[in-house]
């Protein structure tokens, strides 16, 4: 098997080893060896800072990885990344940053694993852009390799309540609505997060970790495995994960399965598939219509209508349900739900899987789902029908297409006056100050893609709606797009953005918005005559960023109903 590390090794051939002396002389003073020099090099990336609880753990996770790599034949070359907290950016100009980190991350992977011209990657992941990225280089050069997440943070605990970081969240707003104490809101600052890990709910990065374990890119239940056990160390599980997936990938190079050969048109739809039956995160549109066009398949929002419109929600997750990852993993994991989804005649089986395996083989030894629970419902009796969860909506405001999260609220149409806001912090601020009133359609714009730059989430203002008790009385539409822990009336991803002259560009304060889940609309309730007179004297702002990456990203970036992608 010829390698594409000989071309910067020489091994195996007199000419190219005369040639690459001075490859070969580098790489003897960082440890290889002539044995070395015969082994399939193996890139790993690994997004380690120790800047936030989701990838706290990821130096300890790719030192495992590295010692299963060689221990399998195989030579590791080890590299970092960027990692941007979502968490921790949140409601500031650093959010800017998130989203543009997942094209950054990709690039810089693509330029280790091309630079070196390695064999194949093991690309590991926490926090929510590091996810979607680790997979994107692999699928846009057509690599053979592997994602691993690096698992699920343990809930925290206050007065017989499990927390999560959306926990803090909400409770600025119940704070500054008068209805929890500096106190009591300290508690849960101090609680809300104990360990290593990623954020515990069907957020962004469990939906993401799920999603991409049900496309094939991933091991059978590791998206369910737990970072750490109590005490903060790693978990067996996670051990297990990490020596599986060096034997998987030195498996798959000797088998030549290449990414594309498994990253399918039927495997995106077993992703979105898991991702909406489990109540997932707005984020995986964006994401997965990424994944898709780096893979060179061809997925649109009409074709991710098409799947939510057949998936019943059968997880009962936070930000809206009860539940955590920590207990799907108690009752069988992921590998469960995806058996359960597959014997309902909901996924794809004949998908190929980095197992080597198609993904009904995989599953063979499932557990089924167990009774006398309420974490995964069955398809006969979900939480929520079909269509209940994520909606893609239409309409004069947003004609390329904004995304919904329902999460099984029962809704039919919503219609109120625009507060409009250019900006989330001002938003912020007069929620904050109870300017919001019950009824209102808070419409937060110049935060998309082009125009914040960086497509900001919008959990300060959500979770300051649900603290204060207006989640089911205010509607907030943006484009922007919204954390996984969002719950609440949120339309997000609205295209085309303001920005770019789209309608919500013209929005005036007062004007109506209609909602209208029959009709799978979203409109501005003026006549088209008016909306083109506003146009018409409507003029792009100046650029907000003029130098660096911010504004490289508003150059090249696309829309978010093309994923937001730059290439």
């Amino acid at each position: 098997m010829k390698r594409r590390s000989e071309e910067i090794t020489g091994s195996k051939n007199t000419g190219k080893w005369v040639e690459r002396t001075a490859a070969r002389t580098m790489l003897r003073a960082v440890r290889f060896t002539d044995d070395d020099f015969d082994k399939p090099i193996i890139a790993l990336a690994v997004p380690y800072t120790n800047g936030t609880p989701c990838n706290d753990h990821v130096r300890a996770l790719g030192d495992l990885v590295q010692q299963a790599i060689e221990a399998a034949g195989g030579k590791a070359i080890v590299f970092g990344t960027p990692v941007v907290s979502d968490g921790i950016s949140m409601g500031t100009e650093a959010m800017k940053y998130s989203l543009v980190s997942r094209e950054v991350i990709a690039d810089s992977i693509e330029l280790m694993t091309e630079g070196y011209r390695v064999d194949a990657v093991i690309t590991l992941s926490g926090c929510d852009k590091t996810i979607p990225a680790a997979l994107m280089p692999i699928a846009r050069n057509n690599l053979v390799g592997l994602t691993l997440y690096g698992g699920s943070i343990l809930p925290g605990e206050y007065r017989g309540q499990a927390l999560n970081i959306v926990s803090a969240f909400e409770a600025i707003g119940a704070h500054c609505a008068g209805k929890i104490d500096a106190e009591e809101l300290h508690a849960i600052e101090c609680r809300a997060c104990p360990g290593a890990g990623s954020c515990a709910g069907m957020y962004t990065a469990n939906t993401m970790a799920s999603a991409i374990e049900a496309l094939g890119m991933s091991l059978p239940g590791a998206a369910s495995n737990l970072a750490v056990d109590e005490g903060n160390v790693i978990s067996a599980d996670k051990r297990e994960d990490c020596a599986r997936a060096a034997q998987a990938v030195v498996a798959l190079l000797q088998s030549g399965l290449k990414a594309r050969d498994i990253m399918t048109r039927k495997a995106f739809e077993n992703a979105l598939t898991v991702a909406w039956a489990l109540g997932g995160s707005t984020n995986a549109v964006l994401h997965l219509l990424a994944l898709a066009h780096e893979a060179g398949v061809e997925l649109t929002l009409a074709d991710i209508e098409q799947v939510t419109a057949r998936v019943p929600l059968l997880g009962d997750f936070k930000p809206f349900g009860k539940y955590v990852m920590n207990d799907l993993h108690k009752i069988g994991g992921l590998p469960m739900v995806m058996k359960t989804l597959l014997d309902a005649g909901f996924l794809h089986g004949d998908c190929m899987t980095v197992t080597g395996r198609t993904l009904a083989e995989n599953l063979t030894d499932a557990p089924f789902r167990p009774e006398n629970q309420d974490v995964i419902y069955s398809p006969d009796h979900p939480y929520a029908p079909a269509n209940k969860h994520i909606r893609v909506l239409r309409g004069n405001l947003s004609p390329e297409g904004c995304v919904l999260k329902l999460s099984g609220k029962e809704m039919i149409r919503f219609t109120g006056p625009a507060r409009v806001f250019d900006r989330e912090e001002d938003a912020l601020e007069a929620i904050l100050a109870g300017k919001i009133c019950a009824g209102d359609v808070l419409v937060i714009r110049y935060e998309g893609p082009k125009g914040g730059p960086g497509m900001r989430e919008m959990l300060s203002p959500s979770a300051a709606l649900m603290g204060a008790g207006l989640g089911k009385d205010v509607a907030l539409v943006t484009d922007g797009r919204f954390s996984g822990g969002t719950h609440g009336i949120m339309i997000g991803h609205v295209s085309p953005e303001a920005q770019m002259g789209g309608v919500i560009a013209v929005v005036q304060e007062g004007d109506l918005i209609a909602i209208d889940l029959e009709r799978g609309e979203l409109n501005l309730k003026l006549d088209d005559v008016e909306i083109a007179r506003r146009l018409a004297l409507w003029r792009a702002p100046q650029p907000r960023y003029a130098r660096g990456v911010l504004a490289k990203y508003a150059t090249l970036v696309s829309s978010a109903s093309r994923g937001a992608v730059t290439s």
